[in-house]
């Protein structure tokens, strides 16, 4: 903000506005406020005029004391945005802070904006864009061997520039399979098992191996520089929740799967033949090697003469083959070998998202027998990621998970040729939280720390779209700052890292209530994340900054 000549500079530093915008309102929205408490602009701002000045970018807001004597006047920059210069500018004072409203040509996300010479979107120098999180195993594949370093310090982290990047799967592959193949016998059900089997098996923490997700590279212990690790625990204590799942899955896969060359299946309903296929050409198997399904289907007895497919369940018993009901379909079957659904070593706990991306981790991909323990930069100790461990030291799968806001891609750090430069704390939580709460429809969490599960943050998304930046007031002559809008989500809420047994328990109490989904992230990430909450909190006047007991923030996308 730049300050007239009229308005005292030691005043005018204590001026701050905040600008915002919604995706999909052509509305340009200022909120101008100060630090002295005592300041009422309601009462003390008299003949308040706040003026568009197109040709350079400024928003004139002015005033006069209650005598009327001395006039104050605040420049307050505009940001790049399609201004429609010819509606007028509304504008309040409230009891904190002045108020005013700028009609836009059109939304600040339009897709018109990329095509206009000067792109209002377009980064201004020195300007961080939002982050698009992706794999980023096209551009590292590309690089042909890349090396990966401490963004604290610069120490290099792998004894060896990596060439081979593969791509993880989603966080809901299994779900994806099923959701793909059917799980009943007339929608090839069981054959989403088997891949299941041997997806699983594919994904190896192997030196040379980079294993890419949307916040995380995972990297074999035997590539990284001066670190070691302890010999692979045994794990026996892992086998209660992950090993009972993949013996589940192999069970069901060795009692649902053949070995005949094609698999048909008839409905006795019509005693016709209802789907074929040739799981050569489709597959990718083994010449010898075919799958058919079985699946026993539970029928209404009050419905004899129906297809109704919505009872029908995988037989997970093993008592018997098949079972032929009157109304459902009939598999011609044989056994597959045990080697094709045998799950190998560490990757049963693959099979439900144990070992996956934890950067932040829900109840569902957590077991009761992974411990994480933080992995450090040799050199300067800062934090780079985590590994899975049980009953010991040593990596389950023999993998480290690196999170990309930790890590460089070359060196100097932030360089033009840093893949992960735009990748920071703020932004990868931001756009992860948007992404669960679009997948749940749920707008309430509870951050836990990943071991101990304790509450450390409570959030509540109110705004996931909205674009805005901020500044305060600078000395008199200055040159007009040039602004962006940046994209945001607006939360509410309340840290409870230290919180008292009772701050808990209400925590305990809102999150049941609300159904809130609980969400597992490092102590040290969850203490930096409220630092960045209360650090934006600045932005907005106090009588904007709370609801319900919850402190009004946000964060950049």
């Amino acid at each position: 903000m730049v300050v007239n000549s009229d308005t005292d500079y030691s005043t005018a530093q204590k001026w701050r506005f905040t600008w915002e915008a919604q995706s999909h309102t052509p509305t340009l929205r200022l909120v101008l406020f100060t630090t002295d408490a005592t300041f009422n602009p309601s009462l003390q701002c008299h003949n308040l005029s706040v003026k568009l000045i197109s040709p350079i970018s400024v928003l004139s807001v002015a005033w006069s004391d209650t005598d009327g004597a001395v006039p104050s006047l605040l420049s307050v920059p505009v940001p790049r945005v399609l201004v429609d210069g010819e509606s007028p500018v509304i504008f309040r004072a409230l009891n904190d802070h002045i108020e005013a409203k700028l009609c836009l040509l059109l939304p600040v996300n339009h897709p018109i904006h990329s095509c206009l010479p000067d792109d209002p979107q377009s980064l201004l120098p020195g300007a961080s864009g939002p982050l698009n999180m992706q794999s980023d195993v096209e551009s590292l594949s590309s690089r042909g061997e890349v090396d990966f370093y401490c963004r604290r310090c610069s120490f290099q982290l792998n004894r060896y520039p990596l060439r081979n990047f593969v791509e993880m799967p989603s966080a809901n592959w299994r779900e994806v399979a099923d959701n793909w193949f059917g799980a009943c016998c007339c929608s090839f059900g069981g054959i989403s098992e088997k891949l299941v089997v041997r997806y699983a098996n594919s994904y190896a923490c192997s030196q040379g191996i980079c294993l890419l997700s949307y916040t995380s590279v995972t990297l074999c212990k035997d590539d990284l520089l001066e670190c070691t690790f302890p010999e692979v625990c045994e794990q026996k204590r892992c086998s209660s929740v992950a090993d009972n799942l993949a013996d589940e899955i192999v069970c069901k896969a060795r009692i649902t799967s053949g070995l005949t060359q094609e698999s048909t299946a008839t409905c006795s309903h019509t005693g016709q033949g209802i789907c074929s296929f040739n799981e050569n050409s489709r597959f990718g198997l083994n010449e010898n090697e075919k799958l058919s399904v079985n699946l026993r289907q539970e029928a209404s007895m009050n419905k004899p003469d129906n297809c109704d497919f919505s009872n029908s369940h995988p037989d997970s018993n093993g008592a018997e083959d098949v079972a032929i009901t009157p109304n459902c379909c009939v598999h011609k079957t044989s056994f597959l070998g045990d080697e094709d659904t045998e799950i190998l070593g560490n990757k049963r706990s693959f099979l439900n998202g144990f070992l996956e991306d934890v950067f932040m981790a829900r109840s569902s991909n957590l077991s009761k027998d992974i411990d994480w323990h933080e992995f450090k930069c040799p050199q300067c100790t800062s934090l780079l990621g985590v590994y899975p461990c049980c009953e010991g030291l040593a990596p389950v799968d023999g993998g480290v998970r690196l999170f990309k806001c930790c890590i460089s891609t070359c060196v100097p750090i932030g360089g033009p040729g840093d893949l992960f430069s735009n990748y920071t704390l703020e932004k990868m939580f931001a756009n992860q939280l948007v992404e669960f709460a679009s997948d749940e429809s749920s707008f309430r969490f509870v951050i836990r720390e990943l071991n101990t599960k304790y509450p450390g943050l409570q959030i509540v998304l109110l705004n996931p779209d909205t674009w805005s930046c901020f500044g305060s007031c600078t000395g008199t002559g200055d040159e007009i700052p040039k602004l962006q809008l940046q994209p945001i989500i607006k939360v509410l809420f309340s840290d409870c890292i230290n919180g008292e047994e009772t701050q808990l328990r209400m925590i305990e109490e809102w999150a049941t209530k609300n159904s809130a989904e609980n969400i597992f992230m490092l102590n040290q990430q969850v203490e930096e994340l409220v630092r960045l909450l209360m650090s934006a909190k600045d932005k907005y006047p106090p009588s904007c900054g709370s609801l319900q007991r919850l402190i009004l923030s946000s964060l950049q996308r």
